[in-house]
C-alpha cells in the first residue's frame, strides 16, 4: 500500500468522524430546541387552564351524567313559577313528589338563529358573527328534566358539565360558562351571541349569558327580578334583582340564597339569581357556579 493511498484512507476516516459528530450535535440541538418548545407550550397551557375547576368534562356533543348526592330536606318549589314557562315549547308534568319539564328547545322570541322563513327571524342586532346552523334544523334537540318538587341543599356541591344544565322559561337549554372541553367563554365566542345571550352549537340553540337591553328584547330577564328558568338540581333561577328591585347581598358563590320571590307568597325557599358581575366586557353569564343541590340528568 503506497503513501498516497494510506493518506486518502486516513483523511476519509477523519471526514466521516467529523460529519458524524456534526450530525450528532445537530440532532442534540434539535432535541434541546424541541424540549424548549414543549416546555413553553406546557407553561402556556398551565396559564390558560387557571380557571374555575368544573370537574371532568365529556367530549363535545356528549352530556354529562351526574351522580345522586344526599340532600337535606327542602322547601316545595312554588308551583305558580311554572306558569311563566313558554306553553308552545314546554310541557310541565306533576307526579307525586316529582316535576318533569319537557321542551322542544324552541324559543318564543326573535333571533337571527331562526331560519329566515320563520316569522320570528330577525337580522342580527348585537351578534357580529354567527355559528353554523339554525333553529328548526337537524341540530334541534328536545330535552327533558325531572326534579324533586322539594329540592334540598346537597352535602357537597357539584360542578356543571358541558351541555344543558338547566331549562329556561322560553324552553331553551341553559349552558354554563364554557364553550367546549377546557375552553371558557371568550370574546370571540361572545360575538356570536344574539341579544338573548344564545347561539347554535352541535346540540342546538342554547343560552350562555343574560340577555341584552335592546328594544327587541321584550321577554327575557335583563337586570331585573324575572324568572329565568330552572336548574338541573331543581332550584329556580331568577334575574339579578330581588322582588323590591334591590340586589341580593347574601348570595353564595353559586348565586343562591334562601328568600321569598314573587311566586312564593312570602314563603322562603332556596333559589338562584344571576350574579351581578361582569364576566368580561358587558357579558354576564347565566350560571357559572356549581350546583348546590343534587343535579339530575337532562335527557
Amino acid at each position: 500500500m503506497n503513501f498516497k493511498k494510506i493518506t486518502f484512507i486516513v483523511l476519509s476516516a477523519l471526514l466521516l468522524f467529523s460529519c458524524g459528530q456534526s450530525s450528532k450535535n445537530n440532532n442534540q440541538d434539535k432535541t434541546e430546541k424541541s424540549d424548549e418548545i414543549k416546555k413553553i407550550d406546557g407553561d402556556d397551557k398551565t396559564d390558560r387552564d387557571e380557571r374555575p375547576d368544573r370537574g371532568e368534562r365529556p367530549e363535545r356533543g356528549e352530556k354529562r351524567k351526574y351522580e345522586v348526592i344526599p340532600t337535606a330536606p327542602g322547601k316545595a318549589t312554588p308551583l305558580s313559577a311554572f306558569d311563566e314557562f313558554n306553553p308552545n315549547s314546554v310541557t310541565i308534568s306533576f307526579d307525586g313528589d316529582e316535576i318533569t319539564i319537557d321542551s322542544d328547545g324552541h324559543p318564543n322570541h326573535t333571533t337571527p338563529y331562526w331560519q329566515e322563513s320563520d316569522s320570528l327571524y330577525i337580522k342580527p342586532v348585537v351578534a357580529i358573527a354567527q355559528t353554523p346552523g339554525r333553529i328548526g334544523s337537524h341540530r334541534d334537540r328536545s330535552i327533558s328534566l325531572t326534579v324533586s318538587a322539594s329540592p334540598g341543599l346537597a352535602v357537597k356541591s357539584t360542578s356543571t358539565g358541558l351541555g344543558p344544565i338547566g331549562i329556561s322559561v322560553t324552553g331553551v337549554p341553559i349552558f354554563n360558562d364554557s364553550e367546549g372541553p377546557g375552553r371558557a367563554l371568550e370574546e370571540k365566542i361572545a360575538e356570536t351571541f344574539d341579544y338573548a345571550g344564545g347561539h347554535v352549537g352541535p346540540s342546538g340553540y342554547h343560552y350562555h349569558s343574560e340577555s341584552m337591553d335592546v328594544p327587541e328584547n321584550t321577554l327575557l330577564s335583563h337586570d331585573d327580578k324575572k324568572l329565568v328558568g330552572i336548574m338541573a338540581d331543581g332550584f329556580l333561577i331568577y334575574g339579578r334583582r330581588e322582588m323590591d328591585d334591590s340586589y341580593p347581598s347574601d348570595l353564595d358563590e353559586s348565586g343562591g340564597h334562601t328568600g321569598a320571590t314573587q311566586h312564593s307568597n312570602g314563603e322562603e325557599f332556596y333559589h338562584y339569581h344571576i350574579i351581578n358581575e361582569y364576566y368580561f366586557g358587558n357579558l354576564i353569564v347565566l350560571f357559572g357556579g356549581d350546583f348546590k343541590g343534587s343535579p339530575n340528568n337532562i335527557l
